[in-house]
């Protein structure tokens, strides 16, 4: 999580090259589909288009015999209540692997009971492998003490600004090792084998995030869009065609997320190559410097175009899909945030299958929901009509805030297709129809079933009240 801005990381970067490269103001994306944009779209096992809208669930705070106790059945209940189908739940090596090669059964097993109100719940699960400033090495969650190596370098903690922290020579030079060091790069493999081998057929269990907001180590002479590109490229790439290889040996079947480094969020396209596994998910982050350091959302600014402009780049050149893995400002009160809480859910809208917002808590600071489980303020325009699962091809998908109307058009799948489509509502109360060949087929507090001849061409409307 990009708690802090990428402001710090600038100007340490501009220190020590002071010629950084920005990027160029682009003109703000029509709507379109993902399909439309070139980019495909997340399916199921029977072939449905998936729609993924969600939270972070997470404990940063414990680890050892603690690990994961903040994370609870409720956590689930109440995401499904509101109508969210998706959950990055994030995990830690640290306390998986404590110890070289002794992997830890109890945190496995939390990690089950985890999945397993997921699954009663009805929401998909990302494993999300996640590290913040490398790990416990300094002071922080994910790569175990054990596997970090700094060959002596310098750090410095920065208690007010902890990003900046990544740019300490120690923590650098600890992801350079964890990238080039064959023991390190085995170690890495067969915690992901652990991973997906207990967890391969869990029907909760969607993809797996293999690792959360990868940094690297800047070269002299390189200012910061330079040297990500770099690390994406010579790096992050192999690294994820390794990991890629571990989950496979366990789990045929899951989706597998890869990132860029956070510096996409600067709209500065990655230069991640290609992964060579069928089912890869590219999960950029959503994060803006100045909203990270408190200032309000700037409609005029052009940020979200820029971005969006930016991080269809690698989908549309690799075909693959699009799930942002975090996003969401900590001051959800400012004047124009309203204002940004719209524009974001139309763009993501506009690129990607889905998204999880940071983070599924209950009360202040970047918590969804306050501690008596109601949205916190503008929270609550993230709830909107979807469609979780469609049988068959999309056409529009659109919905109208002010009006409460929201529209599905799709072209049904063949005889030997999927039959089912399954749209999420918020709470309230909505009216469902179908037409052109379905039928509504049930319906539930929250949820809608539609079925639908073979071949149709069908719209779907679900009217707030």
């Amino acid at each position: 999580m990009l708690r802090t801005t990428l402001a710090a990381a600038v100007a340490v970067a501009a220190l020590l090259a002071p010629t950084a490269a920005h990027a160029d103001p682009v003109a703000p994306a029509g709507p379109a589909a993902p399909a439309a944009r070139g980019i495909p779209a997340l399916t199921d096992a029977h072939g449905r288009v998936l729609t993924l809208r969600g939270w972070n669930v997470e404990d940063k705070a414990n680890s050892g015999d603690a690990a994961l106790s903040a994370i609870t059945e409720k956590h689930f209940r109440d995401m499904r209540a509101k109508g969210f189908n998706f959950a990055r739940l994030l995990v830690f090596w640290d306390d998986l692997e404590p110890r070289p090669g002794q992997y830890s059964q109890a945190y496995l097993r939390k990690i089950e009971r985890i999945l397993d109100w997921a699954r009663k719940h009805d929401v998909k699960v990302l494993v999300d492998a996640h590290q913040d400033v490398f790990g416990p090495a300094f002071g922080h969650r994910g790569v175990p003490a054990w596997a970090t190596r700094t060959d002596g370098l310098p750090f410095t903690p920065h208690p007010d600004d902890w990003f900046s922290e990544y740019f300490e020579p120690a923590v650098q030079r600890a992801f350079t090792h964890l990238y080039e060091d064959e023991d390190l790069r085995r170690a890495q493999a067969r915690m992901w084998r652990v991973l997906a081998d207990r967890f391969a057929d869990h029907p909760a269990v969607l993809g797996y995030d293999l690792i959360n907001e990868p940094m690297g180590e800047l070269r002299e002479g390189e200012d910061l869009p330079t040297a990500a590109r770099r690390i994406e490229r010579d790096q992050l790439t192999p690294m994820y065609n390794r990991l890629a290889d571990a989950v496979r040996s366990a789990d045929r079947d899951a989706w597998v997320f890869v990132e860029p480094t956070p510096i996409v969020g600067e709209g500065v396209p990655t230069g991640l190559g290609r992964i060579d596994d069928p089912k890869i998910v590219y999960a950029p982050h959503f994060y803006n410097t100045g909203m990270e350091a408190g200032a309000d959302y700037d409609p005029a600014a052009g940020w979200i175009e820029s971005y969006e402009r930016a991080v269809t780049l690698y989908p549309q050149e690799y075909e693959v899909p699009v799930v942002v893995g975090e996003w969401g400002p900590l001051n959800n009160s400012l004047p124009q945030m309203n204002a940004f809480y719209r524009d974001a859910m139309a763009s993501l809208g506009r690129y990607g299958s889905g998204w999880a917002g940071y983070v599924w808590c209950y009360g202040g600071g970047y918590c969804a929901v306050d501690g008596a489980g109601s949205f916190r303020t503008n929270k609550e325009l993230t709830a909107e009509p979807y469609a979780e699962a469609v049988a068959g091809a999309v056409r529009s998908s659109t919905y109208d805030p002010a009006a409460g109307v929201y529209r599905l058009s799709y072209d049904s799948a063949g005889r030997r297709g999927p039959r089912v489509t399954e749209l999420s509502l918020p709470p309230g109360t909505w009216r469902v129809t179908a037409r052109g060949g379905a039928v509504v087929l049930r319906k539930a507090p929250g949820r809608a079933w539609v079925l639908a001849a073979p071949g149709a061409r069908v719209t779907v409307t679900a009217t707030r009240g």
